[in-house]
């Protein structure tokens, strides 16, 4: 089945992949971890997580940061374990 069928079939563009093969946006997450940065050296997972949900992240980004080690993170460390871009 090529591109135009497998869009006939499933309403969608021929260009849009399927929701499961695609990353996550990270903009989301590389703009709140320049808020939550901002003056701060590290900052602890459970508070990195506690401020992604606040902030109505994507339940995949969410994933991600529940799935960080306890501990403290600097922006950097954080942005690359996410796969985020560091500020």
């Amino acid at each position: 089945m090529d591109d135009a069928e497998l869009a006939a079939d499933t309403d969608l563009p021929a260009d849009t992949e399927p929701a499961g093969d695609t990353e996550p946006d990270t903009r989301p997450l590389d703009e709140l971890l320049d808020e939550i940065y901002h003056g701060q050296e590290r900052i602890s997972q459970a508070d990195i997580y506690r401020r992604a949900v606040a902030a109505e992240l994507a339940a995949a980004l969410l994933t991600r940061i529940a799935a960080l080690p306890e501990g403290e993170y600097a922006v950097d460390e954080a942005a690359d374990l996410l796969g985020g871009s560091p500020a």
